[in-house]
């Protein structure tokens, strides 16, 4: 299950304190098709996050805007989950509990809700580790359950905010490879903010490189490796051409 997301002439602005306008995004206009992986990347304080929040439903735009399906984006939709740079797991709940928490909140019931959420646990890498607490948890296990938590929804669109920031560098490469096989079986379309180049580029279909502030994009690079991807992909010719044409378009943009 996927979707199709269209910007059309999304902008953002803030007002400050002292009544000024501070424009954070746009104009941004751009589609991605059902299924796609893109990836978001440009300087800090370019708004990538802030598209992320507007794609959610969580920023209103202050003009143009977003649709889902032909739907206009104006509050959280059932059909899109969003994950952040921190796991935010409930400290007293466990693994399975903590991924299953949507589920309670739809009132589903314990048995199964509980199902669903160790049905998920071998794909997740979890599978010994369903009545762990998240104190026990390392770092990517804990972000491996976040990302649970995310996909027992079954979003038709999976936004991701910086998911594997905080990670070291080889926790960050076995995770991305679990959401590659994991978005491989179920075919949402994804959008995720990353800084790492080489990370938009193993991962995504497309990169959307966004200018200073206010952001708007500057280049769509399609990204011209077969699937599956492997981390070995990053010493081949076509990736090392596609990761400096992004890296150009940062710093030029």
């Amino acid at each position: 299950m996927s979707a199709r997301i269209v910007a059309r002439s999304l902008t953002i602005s803030f007002t400050k304190p002292d009544g000024e306008e501070l424009p954070a995004l746009g104009p941004v206009t751009t589609a991605i098709e059902p299924g796609q992986f893109v990836a978001l990347v440009g300087p800090s304080g370019s708004g990538k996050s802030t598209l992320i929040r507007a794609l959610a439903g969580l920023q209103p735009a202050t003009s143009g805007g977003a649709l889902i399906d032909d739907e206009p984006i104006r509050a959280p939709s059932p059909r899109v989950a969003l994950m952040f740079q921190d796991a935010n797991l409930m400290p007293w709940r466990t693994v399975v509990d903590n991924i299953a928490l949507p589920l309670e909140l739809a009132g589903i019931g314990k048995a199964e809700r509980q199902a669903a959420a160790r049905d998920l646990l071998p794909l997740l890498g979890l599978a010994e580790f369903a009545a762990t607490y998240p104190a026990e948890l390392s770092g990517g296990m804990a972000q491996r359950a976040a990302l649970g938590r995310v996909l027992i929804q079954r979003p038709a669109v999976l936004l991701l905010d910086e998911p594997f920031g905080a990670l070291d560098a080889l926790t960050r490469e076995q995770i991305s490879q679990d959401l590659l096989a994991i978005w491989a079986e179920a075919g949402q379309t994804i959008v995720m903010v990353t800084h790492d180049i080489n990370e938009a580029v193993l991962l995504a279909d497309r990169v959307l490189v966004l200018s200073q502030r206010p952001g708007r994009i500057v280049r769509d690079i399609w990204v011209p490796l077969p699937r599956p991807r492997q981390p070995s992909d990053i010493y081949s010719e076509n990736f090392g051409q596609t990761a400096q044409t992004v890296r150009a378009a940062i710093e030029h943009g």
